[in-house]
């Protein structure tokens, strides 16, 4: 009897904690540093995807789906910028918008 490979699953169920924890991340970092914050994700996402070209396996494909998770986020942080000016979400009283 052969082995399972469980390389897809591992990836599967750990991209969803990836992208399911950066729900909350864009909210509280629009929160917090508005739109501004962009540049973060910009040199996470492409750090990581630039590592992920040095390793294998499935750390590679977990790297790699962080840094694309990160290059993602921008477009979100200016969508959820978007939703706070419509209402749609609580805008941070300490800022001027």
């Amino acid at each position: 009897m052969s082995e399972l490979n469980l390389d897809a699953v591992i990836f599967g169920v750990a991209s969803l904690f990836i992208m399911g924890a950066y729900y909350p991340i864009v909210i509280k970092g629009e929160y917090y540093f508005s739109e501004r914050i962009w540049p973060v994700f910009l040199v996470t996402g492409l750090a990581a995807v630039a590592f992920s070209t040095q390793m294998s396996g499935l750390v590679c494909w977990l790297t790699a789906f962080f840094g694309a998770t990160n290059l993602w986020a921008i477009v979100e942080i200016r969508e959820q910028t978007e939703r706070v000016r419509q209402g749609r979400y609580p805008k941070n009283p300490k800022r001027t918008y």
